[in-house]
């Protein structure tokens, strides 16, 4: 896996994912527990939180949803945490890993290494042998 340094303003991207999360948390309900934020191409960034519930949103889709809605098309770091989480960071589900390699297939992702350690990767490490629609 190719693992990239971490820099300040992928710090501030954690900041802004704990931020919508911290400002919407529902203790005890849990249908909002995990915060993303995603970093566009420009400088521009983007905060979700999950919508639990019978069909819900992973936080990386609503964040990447309101940065399309915006006229976002070209992303370049995405994170995703929650408060109980080493370094409160969580790595994206399967369905958000497929949902990124479409949206943004050269995105990275900000969560730990296996030495626990903050760093980020390419969604495509994190997705090997991705399904790609066969056109």
């Amino acid at each position: 896996m190719n693992l990239y340094d971490i820099t300040q303003t992928d710090k501030e991207l954690i900041k802004k994912a704990l931020d919508v999360l911290d400002k919407n948390f529902d203790d005890g309900v849990y249908y909002h527990t995990v915060g993303a934020a995603i970093r566009c191409k420009n400088g521009n960034t983007y905060s979700g939180i999950n919508c639990d519930g019978i069909h819900g949103s992973c936080a990386e889709f609503i964040a990447i949803g309101k940065a399309i809605s915006a006229g976002e098309r070209e992303f370049d770091t995405i994170v995703a945490v929650h408060h109980h989480s080493l370094n409160n960071l969580v790595p994206p589900c399967g369905n958000c890993r497929q949902m990124l390699f479409e949206y943004c297939p050269d995105i990275k992702v900000i969560l730990n290494d296996e030495n626990r350690n903050i760093s980020k990767t390419g969604i495509r490490d994190l997705l090997p042998l991705a399904y790609v629609e066969i056109k």
